[in-house]
């Protein structure tokens, strides 16, 4: 078995630490992914909100809210 000198710890230390520098830029970088891609979410709910409010107030200039609410079938006499 090699002996335990402080140059081997020492050693083994140093690749700890970039790894740990490796790990910690990947960890950075999805952060700054996540970020991304929740604030093109956010964008997108936005746009839908939009849409829906542009919907309701088309709805409500023809007159149809009314067939929103839930009906009786059709039922052929």
């Amino acid at each position: 078995m090699a002996e335990v000198t402080n140059d081997l710890i020492y050693g083994m230390l140093k690749l700890v630490h970039a790894n740990l520098a490796e790990v910690k830029f990947d960890v950075h970088e999805l952060k700054k992914r996540m970020t991304g891609a929740e604030d093109a979410l956010a964008g997108v709910n936005r746009r839908l909100d939009r849409q829906d409010d542009r919907l309701e107030r088309i709805e409500r200039r023809l007159d149809l809210h009314e067939l929103a609410e839930t009906q009786k079938p059709y039922e052929p006499k």
